[in-house]
């Protein structure tokens, strides 16, 4: 099974940081350095980030994203590759519901996708978490991507992460293989963790060709 994350991985940039930056007041940065470096949780800062800004600003900021968001360079054939050679992909995203979906809509079913969701029904918008931590992590991660993977596989399940971030890590320690751009690669080399590196899908196709993995 392959676990693929979607902010900076699937999208050649990260789309919070991008929507914090764009409409967010000054405070959200301390937030973002604060989860980079586990000082809180990825829950408490995505959270708190997202409190920043007012729900009447949803239309503003879903067309934003949609406009500016890259899908990165061969994620169309990669899907097409992990069919052909059936083997299941599922999008594991840190990420929101209203830019993650429709992002994606013409790659993948929304069955697949595993991300957090929103609500713009108070006077800031609320992130709400239906992948919250099971009871073997501790990191309230809110997508807890680790939760994810024990739901969806067993033991003798192969099982590929490919991310770009902090958001990453405990997955990647879960994986029997790991496929690491940016931050993930420092974080995999502090934590011992051993990785191939990608910068587009034809990377990571390359890198499933030479795999010899049992399905």
């Amino acid at each position: 099974m392959i676990f693929c994350d979607f902010d900076g991985t699937i999208t050649n940039s990260d789309n919070i940081i991008a929507i914090m930056k764009k409409y967010a007041p000054a405070e959200w940065d301390k937030l973002k350095n604060q989860v980079l470096t586990q000082e809180i949780s990825i829950r408490e800062g995505v959270g708190k980030m997202f409190s920043l800004l007012p729900s009447n600003q949803k239309e503003a900021i879903t067309s934003y994203i949609l406009e500016h968001a890259e899908i990165r360079e061969g994620f169309a054939e990669f899907v097409a590759y992990t069919k052909k050679q059936q083997i299941p992909l599922f999008i594991v995203s840190g990420g929101i519901d209203f830019f993650v979906e429709p992002l994606l809509k013409d790659f993948v079913s929304e069955d697949v996708v595993y991300c957090n969701k929103s609500d713009f029904s108070k006077d800031t918008i609320t992130i709400l978490w239906p992948h919250s931590c099971d009871d073997a992590c501790v990191n309230d991660c809110g997508c807890c991507k680790p939760s994810i993977i024990r739901k969806l596989a067993n033991e003798e399940t192969y099982k590929i992460v490919i991310g770009d971030s902090i958001t990453d890590l405990q997955a990647a320690k879960l994986a029997d293989k790991v496929i690491a751009r940016d931050f993930l690669i420092e974080k995999c080399l502090e934590d011992s963790i051993p990785f191939d590196s990608f910068e587009n899908f034809f990377d990571v196709i390359k890198i499933l060709e030479k795999q010899e993995v049992q399905i």
